[in-house]
């Protein structure tokens, strides 16, 4: 019973972080860099989102996110789970875009260095709510 109880308590752990991660990445897309995307990278892209893609993509990054820094930091200050959080988005953002500009002709600098910063930005407050979430809801 007990151990079902934290199941749950972590599956809702899970939600709030993605849901917030989610929120952020939203204003991200859709509003602040939505025209830089069209403009410097719109030849790529798909004419519609491939939700399916996009689900596992959220779901398995807040997982890792959850599991390799989070967690094991949830006592930490919250500063530290925030730096590290930091440091998970811009390698996990950096796999993305460099390997991009390593080998695909017209990808520009710009989104890569603006995808960095925000991978780095945007997972570290996810990091930090996603340790609030776990003090409040876990033992």
């Amino acid at each position: 019973m007990i151990a079902a109880m934290n199941a749950l308590k972590l599956a809702a752990v899970h939600v709030l972080t993605l849901v917030t991660f989610l929120l952020l990445d939203a204003v991200w897309l859709g509003l602040v860099a939505r025209e830089m995307y069209r403009r410097e990278i719109g030849h790529l892209l798909a004419p519609k989102v491939r939700w399916g893609a996009a689900v596992a993509f959220y779901v398995l990054y807040i997982a890792g996110l959850l599991l390799l820094v989070v967690l094991p930091n949830q006592r930490s200050p919250w500063v530290l789970t925030a730096g590290l959080g930091a440091a998970f988005g811009l390698v996990a953002y950096a796999t993305y875009d460099l390997t991009n500009l390593a080998t695909l002709v017209r990808w520009p600098i710009s989104v890569t260095l603006a995808d960095l910063a925000w991978g780095a930005f945007a997972t570290a407050i996810a990091a930090a709510a996603g340790r609030g979430y776990a003090r409040w809801l876990l033992p």
